[in-house]
């Protein structure tokens, strides 16, 4: 198993190398060395839980950004198609937290696309529309999203699961 662990460059722990693991480790470094972020503002793995008609649901949100106490911009790490992934990373971003995290991105760590977590549109493509983080403390740490209503954010919990239940070859 030794052979098949890399280090994380944002925790510097010893991770499997397994499903997009490889994808996140390009993206925190891009997001570190080309964007601006410092390592603690990148969280890893962050954990999302919720109840669905009774029953909990636990999984993780490959990385969150978090500047000066507001996540702003959760990310998934995805391989192959990138659009298959959009809805399930918007469906993150508008449960982890009470209220919407702005900004929502999936990334292979060669593409990208970033999508608003409101609305759920694209609003850039490419590895140079991910904002550095003077363009994220700039123009979203006021921005305060309505937290999800009753139905909706039950809609959203099994979109969400649906989703991510997809997801093979990823530790949990």
């Amino acid at each position: 198993m030794a052979d098949n662990l890399l280090t994380d460059y944002v925790t510097g722990q010893k991770v499997p190398n397994v499903g997009a693991e490889a994808n996140r480790q390009a993206i925190e470094r891009f997001l570190v060395d080309n964007k601006g972020f410092k390592k603690q503002d990148i969280q890893v793995n962050v954990p999302i839980q919720m109840d669905i008609k009774g029953l909990a649901y636990r999984s993780h949100v490959d990385l969150v950004i978090t500047l000066h106490g507001r996540k702003l911009m959760a990310i998934k790490c995805a391989p192959g198609s990138l659009g298959s992934r959009e809805r399930e990373i918007v469906s993150a971003a508008r449960l982890l937290d009470a209220c919407p995290i702005p900004l929502s991105l999936v990334s292979d760590g060669k593409s990208a696309i970033l999508l608003d977590s409101a609305s759920g549109k694209k609003v850039g493509e490419g590895m140079a529309a991910i904002p550095s983080r003077n363009e994220l403390l700039s123009q979203f740490t006021e921005i305060v999203l309505p937290p999800l209503a009753g139905e909706r954010r039950e809609r959203e919990k099994l979109i969400f699961r649906s989703y991510d239940s997809m997801n093979v070859n990823v530790i949990r």
